[in-house]
């Protein structure tokens, strides 16, 4: 309870000032809870001092669970001393906004397996068979309007646990997207797609991500789509991941907000995507004395190249929107360089598709996500 009187006074939380007449004072109240580490320890005790009326959630920690974007933005960034602003060393093991982050000689892994093993027994998936994959291999969803429908509250719980889990777990990232996009009015086989990806983490609970330790600082990106395959408005899917050196810093995959005519232009329009959050990176890492020049997109379809390295603004492009041409201007002043890369070697397709047992395991040792003791 001091601790926390302390820290108001460090940060000039309030200023004491007279009542006003007439005026009905808010009382306070303690709120107490113990924290656990991954293992369900006792590690410390919190104390919190709220207004009156103040109700929480059993088993929920508002402080934790509405964090997850915070705390990617600060494992993607570098720490700078604040002046004002107290550091604490928490040592080489932490347990952080329900990530786990383990530093050792070879380097840093981050993983969720607490977070996880939580979200499986919620939902009752605790027993029956595991899977090796996400989803069914050249399985398309729909709307399936003539299915029976599920509980709504239910179905967006899982979405948004799952999609919390995705700060660690990019394997799951466009399963998840993908399922999310019917949370309006989800069925029974929407359910069943989800269920499967909980199949899936619970035979790789102990996986996250590792960031090796080595000295290589370059940056590069991988960019592909899936043309056409929303069966519903057939519009494509982009993906794209973003490497500095061997480490994993950034992945997305989205729907493309217009239909492509082409194959050249859905994979146009991804690597569009991934040169925007290519570029930031690079203005974001030059305040830090970090210079990169012909950042490599790597993409593994050439008409979609030849379109971006030819300077002639052909007829047959017209039809692609203005804004998705600076790909094109990008690499005309050296900012960026589309490179090929053979399909087998193509790591962004883990973002756009459902991929074999085989082929999606490969990836998913190649972006470093791995078991973690």
């Amino acid at each position: 309870m001091q601790e926390e009187l302390n820290q108001f006074d460090r940060n000039d939380v309030w200023e004491l000032v007279p009542c006003p007449p007439s005026q009905i004072i808010i009382g306070t109240k303690w709120v107490f809870r113990n924290k656990l580490d991954e293992q369900g320890n006792i590690v410390r005790n919190k104390a919190r001092l709220v207004a009156q009326g103040y109700c929480q959630e059993e088993g929920i920690d508002y402080d934790e669970t509405f964090a997850p974007v915070a705390m990617k933005n600060t494992l993607a960034s570098i720490w700078r001393p604040v002046k004002g602003v107290s550091i604490k060393d928490l040592g080489p093991n932490l347990f952080l906004f329900q990530l786990q982050i383990k530093q050792c000689q070879e380097g840093i892994y981050i993983s969720q397996s607490k977070y996880t093993k939580e979200l499986l027994k919620k939902f009752g998936i605790e027993e029956g068979r595991t899977v090796s994959t996400p989803m069914v291999t050249n399985v398309k969803i729909d709307k399936d309007e003539k299915d029976k429908s599920v509980d709504e509250s239910k179905y967006r719980g899982m979405i948004g646990s799952l999609l919390y889990l995705t700060a660690s777990r990019p394997d799951i990232l466009h399963d998840v997207c993908l399922c999310a996009r019917f949370q309006s009015n989800p069925k029974e086989s929407h359910m069943s797609v989800v269920k499967r990806i909980f199949r899936y983490l619970k035979c790789t609970i102990q996986y996250g991500l590792f960031y090796p330790k080595n000295e290589n600082f370059s940056l590069k990106g991988y960019s592909d789509s899936d043309y056409a395959g929303n069966i519903d408005d057939r519009k494509s899917t982009s993906g794209s991941c973003q490497f500095l050196g061997d480490c994993l810093v950034s992945w997305f995959s989205k729907k493309q907000n217009c239909v492509s005519l082409s194959t050249a232009e859905a994979e146009y329009i991804s690597a569009a995507f991934c040169c925007t959050q290519l570029l930031w990176m690079k203005q974001t890492l030059a305040d830090y004395k970090c210079s990169f020049e012909n950042v490599p997109i790597f993409c593994d379809n050439i008409s979609a190249i030849n379109i971006a390295q030819n300077l002639v603004h052909h007829n047959r492009t017209k039809h692609i929107e203005i804004r998705h041409h600076f790909l094109r201007d990008c690499v005309s002043k050296r900012k960026i360089e589309i490179s090929f890369v053979p399909s087998q070697d193509q790591l962004a397709d883990i973002f756009i598709k459902q991929l074999s047992s085989e082929t999606f395991a490969s990836i998913r040792a190649r972006l470093g996500i791995m078991h973690i003791e």
